[in-house]
This record gives structure tokens, C-alpha cells and sequence, in this order.
């Protein structure tokens, strides 16, 4: 079966100030690079929005009246300092939601082997009640909770590897049995989160890196550390938030990252989900802020997952 792409239209429509680094040009960036013959075996689908209600698996019902409610006519809206609303954001906000839920279906009922989701904005910061880190609403931790109750998923783990620590979807899975949260994040950086011993009602395994850390140790915590715990796990589906901003190159931080690790991890993963759960995994777009290098290191982690 093919991998699937999901993406939806109104992604590029959520704008943010000029010069702020999430910005429409990330996705045009990557679904450029997803359109060389390399990946026509790539099953490429356009995704339906979520309706609005199913943000309330995640969020609390006055924060999303919130958000509606300060959707601006013209210009942005600041929900914080770097987390802004323009027009068609709630369009967006859906349609990245919808994307990540079709595509669990679609695994689900074996139409396709995996797949990943080229959405924006990014949804590992939002917490429960409140925006951050560019982020409106967590669409990893709405697909965690989907896959659960829509589709009886009792041990559904989700696997960060952006350079910053989810706090959102850690928020979730600790008040959440049945759930794991394995992440590698730059520590420290912002938002400050992530610290070896945080515990919840699901499980929480976090692997703090320094700056400058590089490709030996980011793969080493995965083999030694997070990877022998997701074991213990035994997932029946997996969800990875997949960040791109370790990159040597990224501006927002120094993990120094290179491509080819991108590539390990997807593979990395994607052995696991078919040891574990028949292959079962959706990937969905976080972060990764140079657009000169974004599409290559998009490409790599999905080129395993065709593999």
C-alpha cells in the first residue's frame, strides 16, 4: 500500500506578520519538493476540515469560542506574542485537524500503509486552554484522542522529535491514560518544558539535548532511552510530531541536526509501528523554519516511510 500525503488548501491561508519564520512558504516549499517524480508513488489527498466541535476532544470549550470570537476581518490578531489569527485561520486550524483524522482513518481502514500531513499551523505548544509557540490547537494530540475513541486505539504513543519540547501534547498524555509522549527536544529553549522526570497518567519519556548535541547523541536516546520504553508501551497506533528545526541550519535553534537524520528516524519508526501496531503511524508537520532546507529534510523522513 502507498503512503499517504494529506494536505488541505486553506493551510496557506493562515498569515502571520511579515518576517515572523511560520510562514505559508513552508508548506509551498515542501509540497514543491513532494512533486518530483521521486514521490509519484506517493498517494497525494486532499483532506476535508474537521468539524469544529472535534477541537473540543483536546480543548476547553471557552478557549475555542475565544479563538472564533478573535478572528480578525483584515489583518492579525494576537492571541500571544509570537501565536497570531488572521482571517482564514480557523479554515487552516481544520483543515490541519481534518488532515491529521482522515489520514488515521484512512490507515485504519487499509487504504494506505502510513502517512503525513503537510498542515499548518503547528500543534505541539497549544495546550488545552491556551496558544503558544505559534500554535491554535494540538492536531496530534486531537488525532491521539480520535484514534482512541473513534477507533478503539487503547495505547496510542506519539513521538516528538522537533527541536522544541511539545508541552501541549505532554499536557494531554499526562492526564490521559493509554497515551505515551516520547520526545527529544534542545534543552534549554523555549517553552522551558520537558524535564526527564515528568510523570503523568499516561506515560511521559522525555530526553532533554544539549545544544551542539548532533547526530550521535539524537540517535542514541532513541535507541536507548525512548525506543526500549514505547517497547514496553506495546502501541496499537503511533503518531509522531514531526519537527524539522533540528537542522543545523534551522534559525530557531542548535541541535545540528543533518538531513540523513531524518531519515533514520522516519525508518526508525516506521520498523517499530510494523513490529507493534500492522504498521499503523501518521506523521504530522510541526516545526522547521528554513525554507532552503525544509522540503529536503520533509523529503528524506517521507522517503522512509515509502521505503
Amino acid at each position: 500500500m502507498p503512503t499517504g500525503l494529506f494536505y488541505h488548501a486553506a493551510c496557506q491561508d493562515h498569515l502571520t506578520p511579515d518576517g515572523h519564520p511560520e510562514s505559508p512558504d513552508r508548506l509551498a516549499v515542501i509540497l514543491d519538493r513532494l512533486d518530483h517524480p521521486d514521490f509519484n508513488a506517493l498517494k497525494k489527498i486532499p483532506a476535508e476540515a474537521a468539524p469544529p466541535d472535534r477541537l473540543a476532544l483536546v480543548h476547553d470549550e471557552d478557549y475555542i469560542r475565544h479563538v472564533t470570537s478573535h478572528i480578525p476581518g483584515q489583518g492579525h490578531y494576537d492571541l500571544d506574542q509570537d501565536t497570531f489569527l488572521s482571517p482564514r485561520s480557523m479554515e487552516a486550524a481544520l483543515g490541519a485537524v481534518g488532515a491529521t483524522c482522515q489520514a488515521i482513518d484512512q490507515v485504519m481502514a487499509g487504504q494506505i500503509d502510513n502517512a503525513f500531513c503537510a498542515i499548518r499551523p503547528p500543534g505541539h505548544h497549544a495546550e488545552p486552554g491556551r496558544a503558544m509557540g505559534f500554535c491554535l490547537f494540538n492536531n496530534i494530540a486531537v488525532g491521539a484522542i480520535y484514534a482512541r475513541t473513534k477507533h478503539f486505539r487503547h495505547r496510542v504513543a506519539i513521538l516528538d522529535f522537533d527541536v522544541h519540547h511539545g508541552n501541549g501534547s505532554q499536557s494531554v498524555v499526562a492526564g490521559t491514560r493509554g497515551l505515551f509522549y516520547g520526545s527529544t527536544h534542545q534543552s534549554p529553549l523555549y517553552p522551558g518544558t520537558g524535564h526527564v522526570h515528568d510523570r503523568g497518567d499516561g506515560v511521559i519519556v522525555n530526553s532533554p539535548l544539549a545544544a551542539g548535541s548532533g547526530s550521535r547523541a539524537f540517535r542514541r536516546t532513541y535507541s536507548e532511552r525512548i525506543f526500549p520504553e514505547l517497547d514496553k508501551f506495546n502501541p496499537d497506533f503511533i503518531l509522531v510530531s514531526a519537527g524539522f528545526d533540528g537542522h543545523a541550519q534551522d534559525p530557531l535553534a542548535d541541535l545540528k541536526l543533518m538531513t540523513d537524520d531524518f531519515f533514520w528516524i522516519g525508518a526508525e519508526i516506521k520498523q517499530i509501528a510494523g513490529e507493534k501496531c500492522q504498521g499503523r503511524m501518521v506523521s504530522c508537520l510541526e516545526g522547521g523554519y528554513n525554507t532552503a532546507i525544509l522540503g529536503e529534510n520533509v523529503a528524506a523522513y517521507i522517503s522512509a516511510l515509502m521505503r
